[in-house]
């Protein structure tokens, strides 16, 4: 029942001792009515109760400890109320024969009786109305007289008024009222509880600099000279503005359309309607005001308008991924209209009363009664109350100096009369009108027409239409489907981090194709979503969102793409759900134990989010802080990616500041190999399933400057970012190297040049040379080469000696330039360390490049380009050795020298006078020497206080680095997370160790697939590694030259600390990734098997089926949960397991055999035996659409 209960309300004691718990959902139980039809039924039951799916939640189960149930009932009541504040009515239904007992007598009462629907019984329908618990709030004009009511409520918040204004502000502002300023309070009881007070004059010159209006037609009464398009022909717009502003466009046509009819009688006839439910609704409460409405606190407005808002601002800013190659013109439209708004000047609530803040509005609107809007601006930095969060955030221009945010309701809004229903075919034209601009317009009317005509998708999945409908005026259209991917969606994403599968029917999974609603209405979305899960019979809905094409220039959706769906305005009402780690299956092996082609399937990959019942009531920690990340290095996505999948916190300012946008675009999908050795964070899958462009706004441009007082970032355009966090993860880069001049007519030598390594090149970058750090970079030398004929004539120079020098030679020669045209130049080494550490592979790489034909030169200096000459193009280079130097004719440089801090991020480190020593200093948290400022990754080196140099971020897992980040970040926003302790004294100077696998991986010369993990480590020569007396045990298959090489380290804790293969033919990485850190009893007892020669080939070993489970993505719960079995206590005589361990190495017990033969027949009499094969066993069958080579009780 909780699984799909809607709200489930637990009330434990300061021990954290359950006392109560009540679950409420939104129909009614014992059914005696239809889960979709139980409005008319309760409404015959009894008229004067107006109970509507938006008002009204049904009491299905209710426990409590006898001794206070009282007292637990009531208290969830009022919490419930408060967190539900549109809800009015409670209804209670049990068998006519039942008493309620003692406790729910207390506040439910008996409205009468009706027939169940499946056999003959009466059940008694009880109600607990809101004005019994937590009722509305009377509102009234303020008199002089609140003052000293509403003084300690301000002084609890803030002093700065009183200490500007004086003592007596709020009576002054009070006795200033007139036409244009009022100011209301809301009271109880007699007493002022809250104050709000408005004005009619509103800046509409400065918000129309600063904010995008045209979703609300900026805030302004339609007029014939409004300039709502460009002068310029309509069809020279870019065709990606169009898209982007597609769903803004069709808002506002929307928003006009209730605007248009200014007349009089129109302005009545919705005043007249808020005013009839004001009565309607007023009639059931105890406040007796005759000017109290129930405009209940909505869902969250503002985490919609910035999903809906981030679209339109990609636009406006031009925030593509990918460059332009000229400026957009930005147009804003220009509004000659008398202003709508009224703006909020002062609010201030009792933090008792504050989920009743809503209840102002209706009184305020009626003090304008010719204004639309109300507006409000706060700090952005104010976290969000009741309040604003039923208003639309609107999005800032880019030229926005303000530092606050503008928050926009709309006097409709208040109208609580929504009904969401099935479409019929008469809502056609409504939802013609609704749609008519947006982009998938024709999509969505096609399957409107699909479903009035057979209710059913051409392949005959089930199809439902929705509409919201609002005074006879249809405001939203939602498309859904049945969920037919269901079992390929468990198996490949995390939705078991938010239901239980197993509750879940089959038909209850349903897949959202389209969902639009009018921006006015959006605070109504998450109960829009509520209603398709009730009329629908769903559980659970979920949306694709898909990649865009390389050709797009749409950062956000593909919309030719046959899957694509509309562009939903509820994005950001949903979760977005981690995408699992897969194991990659070697299918014939396994034969009719792989698992179904439902599992096994490689559609095309795409970014889930979900939503449920359980999920449509709970509130989300908004968090508007402005997070910059400046590039888009592992370490940057990595801390995006951890913020993004934050299920529980909305983070509505996340901006990635990147030379080239979000990676991930497939610009080399083509080529199988890729210039560039990989490290195995993160893939263009991976990227694809994140979808990070749903949720960040990305700035393409380089960072050249940071303005720490006024807290912004410079762009190489002159534009401003602002922020309150920085979060600094560029990285370093391979920078264009710097001739050492030197003259080789000379014959010098090496050691008779200039050091030129610490030298920068200032000059033009020549045309044909080129530095690969990025996607971007290889792919335009991908085009270079095809364009220029390289693969036919001309000489490559490749100068380098790091691993990447050897995935470019490969590619090179598989792109079909000939072996004999490249170079492969490699200067003095700054180490005895070489980029592979190991010999095997490098003399199978040195033998490669040799049958290729590719040359060889090592020691090499760079000393000219072109004989001193003009550089650009590169005709020749010119290189000194140890011995004589050589000049080699080229058509393409490529260079691979020393990775570094790219100059102008230098500068702007430096300029902006942040600690920097060769890197830029940081503590264990992450900080520079200013507090609003974080930075990671190889951008960074440890404060010289740590004395450790040696260990830098370089050391550790980029993504795991990312994911640290981000979790010291969360400790500032959610308070969810126990705070933070500080280390004792002495440890407060200890560098942090992570943990996670070191990996690079690539396709060298020969066409062998490479792949090397370790742990973190200073590096050092595996020759010395290996001469350390507890270094371990060595494992090794194959042979390097043929292409079979599979080398593992043991540790001498019997761990997996290293793993090397070279192999010809592709190999499952992430499987092989997922063996390290194992022990390797756990592999089979690996070390045993491999000295008695039972193991000659680990790539076939570790295809075999026992070992999937170890590369299955929850098998470290297993491992978590097996170790907490072995270190409790389950039988009362016995200790534990691992107190056993204890207890022998503590020689507290002599057992008279072996320790180890001890411990093992303790376990297999004790009952710790049972539990653990139990567990393993629940472990195999909940799993077993992923593991279904293994057997199980039952199935043998």
């Amino acid at each position: 029942m909780r699984e799909k209960a809607n709200l489930a309300v637990t009330l434990c004691n300061d021990k954290e001792e359950i006392m109560a718990q009540a679950t409420f959902l939104d129909y009614p139980n014992w059914n005696v009515a239809k889960q979709d039809d139980w409005v008319s039924v309760f409404r015959e039951l009894d008229s004067d109760i107006p109970c509507t799916p938006l008002n009204t939640l049904f009491m299905h189960l209710f426990v409590a400890v006898d001794e206070y149930s009282v007292g637990c009932c009531k208290e969830i009541l009022r919490t419930v109320y408060k967190a539900v504040p549109e809800l009015h009515f409670i209804f209670l239904i049990v068998p006519s024969y039942m008493s309620l007992g003692s406790t729910l007598i207390t506040v439910f009462d008996q409205v009468g009786n009706i027939p169940c629907l499946t056999y003959e019984e009466d059940f008694a329908v009880h109600i607990c109305h809101r004005h019994s618990h937590y009722p509305q709030l009377h509102v009234r004009k303020a008199r002089v007289e609140d003052h000293d009511d509403l003084m300690p409520i301000f002084m609890r918040y803030d002093t700065i008024l009183k200490e500007t204004y004086g003592e007596y502000f709020l009576a002054e502002l009070i006795e200033a009222q007139d036409e244009e300023n009022h100011a209301v309070v809301c009271e109880v009881e007699g007493t002022a509880v809250g104050f709000m007070s408005v004005c009619s004059r509103v800046n509409m010159q400065l918000l129309h600099e600063c904010f995008d209006l045209g979703p609300f037609h900026g805030l302004c009464f339609p007029h014939p000279d409004d300039v709502l398009e460009s002068p310029q022909d309509l069809s020279v717009r870019r065709s990606q503005d169009a898209e982007l502003r597609s769903s803004s466009q069709g808002s506002q046509k929307i928003v006009e359309e209730l605007q248009e009819p200014v007349s009089p009688d129109t302005m009545e006839n919705i005043q007249g309607n808020i005013a009839r439910e004001a009565a309607s609704e007023e009639a059931l409460t105890a406040v007796q005001s005759g000017n109290v409405s129930e405009p209940e606190d909505i869902e969250k407005l503002s985490d919609i308008s910035t999903g809906y808002a981030q679209y339109h601002h990609v636009s406006s800013r031009s925030l593509a991924s990918l460059v332009l190659p000229e400026e957009p013109v930005h147009f804003r439209p220009i509004y000659r209209g008398a202003s709508a708004a009224f703006c909020i000047q002062l609010f201030c609530i009792d933090e008792k009363y504050e989920a009743r803040s809503l209840d102002f509005m209706n009184f305020v609107f009626s003090l304008f009664s010719d204004k639309n809007f109300c507006v409000i601006s706060l700090p952005h930095l104010t976290p969000e109350f009741f309040l604003i969060q039923n208003f639309v955030k609107m999005v800032p221009f880019n030229t926005c100096t303000l530092e606050q945010d503008l928050y926009v309701f709309h006097r409709a809004g208040l109208l609580k009369s929504i009904n969401i229903r099935f479409a019929t075919l008469l809502d056609t034209p409504g939802v013609e009108n609704l749609v008519s601009t947006l982009m998938l317009n024709k999509s969505i009317l096609e399957d409107l027409d699909r479903y009035n005509k057979a209710r059913k998708d051409p392949d005959g999945t089930l199809l439902q239409a929705f509409v919201a409908e609002v005074a006879e005026q249809i405001v939203g259209i939602a498309v859904i489907r049945n969920e037919m991917d269901i079992e390929y969606i468990r198996s490949h994403y995390n939705i078991e981090d938010f239901i239980y599968f197993s509750h879940h029917q089959r038909e209850e999974h349903g897949h959202m194709h389209h969902f639009a609603l009018n921006p006015i209405f959006r605070h109504y979305t998450k109960f829009f979503l509520k209603e398709i899960l009730r009329l629908g019979f769903k559980s659970c809905l979920y949306y694709r969102v898909y990649p865009k094409s390389r050709e797009g220039k749409i950062a956000v959706f593909q919309f030719q793409n046959p899957y694509a769906h509309s562009l939903t305005s509820a994005l950001h009402y949903l979760v977005p759900v981690r995408p699992r780690r897969q194991i990659v299956y070697p299918l014939e092996k396994l034969g009719i134990n792989a698992p179904s082609k439902a599992v096994s399937k490689d559609p095309m990959s795409y970014a889930l989010n979900h939503t449920n019942r359980k999920l449509t009531l709970e509130p989300k920690i908004t968090v508007n802080a402005k997070i910059i990340v400046v590039g888009a290095s592992s370490v940057g996505i990595s801390f995006l990616e951890t913020l993004v999948f934050c299920s529980h916190m909305k983070f509505n300012n996340l901006t990635l500041i990147s030379t080239h946008g979000l990676p991930g675009k497939k610009l080399l999908d083509t080529e199988q190999r890729k210039f560039l050795a990989s490290d195995h964070c993160f893939n263009d899958k991976d990227y694809a399933l994140m979808s990070l462009c749903s949720w960040v706004n990305v700035v393409v441009g380089r960072m050249t400057g940071i303005d720490r007082a006024a807290k912004h970032v410079v762009l190489s355009t002159d534009e401003i970012v602002p922020y309150d966090h920085l979060i600094l993860c560029t990285g370093q880069q391979y920078q264009v190297p710097c001739p050492t001049e030197a003259d080789i007519s000379q014959h010098l030598t090496n050691r008779e040049v200039p050091n030129s390594s610490q030298r920068r090149y200032t000059g033009k970058v020549p045309c044909n040379h080129f530095t690969l750090n990025e996607e971007e970079d290889c792919f335009k030398a991908l085009i270079w080469i095809r364009n220029n004929s390289i693969t036919t004539e001309g000489n490559i120079i490749v100068y380098g000696n790091t691993i990447d020098t050897y995935t470019t030679v490969e590619t090179l020669l598989n792109l079909g330039v000939s072996g004999s045209r490249i170079h492969l130049v490699q200067p003095p080494p700054a180490s005895t360390i070489t980029c592979i550490n190991n010999y095997s592979v490098e003399s199978a790489v040195a033998d490669a490049l040799g049958a290729a034909g590719v040359t060889m030169y090592r020691d090499a200096i760079l000393a000219q380009w072109n004989d001193g000459l003009h550089p650009d193009p590169i005709y020749s280079a010119s290189f000194t050795t140890p011995t004589k130097p050589f000049r080699l004719q080229c058509s393409m440089f490529f260079s691979f020298c020393e990775k570094n801090v790219d100059y102008e991020t230098f500068k702007a480190l430096n300029d902006a006078c942040l600690v920097y020593d060769s890197r830029l200093v940081i503590d264990t948290n992450f900080h520079t020497n200013d507090i609003a400022i974080r930075a990671a990754g190889s951008l960074t080196k440890f404060s010289n206080r740590y004395y450790s140099n040696e260990w830098t971020h370089s050391n550790f897992s980029s993504k795991e680095i990312g994911f640290q980040l981000a979790a010291a970040m969360l400790h500032l926003f959610d308070p969810t997370l126990e705070p933070v302790t500080e280390p004792p004294a002495n440890l407060d100077r200890l560098i942090p160790m992570y943990k996670g696998a070191k990996i690079q991986g690539g396709i060298l010369p020969g066409s062998y697939h490479y792949l090397h993990i370790a742990k973190p480590a200073i590096p050092t020569p595996l020759e010395v590694q290996m001469a350390q007396p507890n270094y371990g045990l060595e494992l090794v298959t194959g042979s390097a030259k043929n292409g079979t090489y599979f080398r593992i380290h043991i540790n001498k804790y019997k761990m997996v600390e290293t793993i090397t293969c070279l192999s010809r033919e592709p190999f499952p990485a992430s499987n092989y990734i997922r063996l390290f850190g194992q022990h390797e009893q756990l592999l089979n007892n690996l070390c045993a098997r491999y000295d008695e020669n039972l193991i000659t080939d680990l790539y076939s070993y570790f295809t075999e089926p026992w070992c999937l489970a170890l590369f299955h993505d929850r098998f470290i719960d297993l491992r978590k949960e097996l170790r907490q079995i072995l270190a409790s206590k389950e039988e009362e005589d016995l200790p534990s397991i691992e107190q056993l361990a204890h207890q022998i190495e503590d020689e507290e017990i002599n057992p008279t055999e072996k320790p180890r033969q001890y411990l093992k027949r303790v376990f297999e009499e004790s009952i710790y035996k049972t539990l653990v094969e139990r567990s393993t066993l629940d472990y195999l069958h909940y799993n077993r659409y992923h593991l279904p080579m293994y057997a199980w009780p039952g199935i043998v």
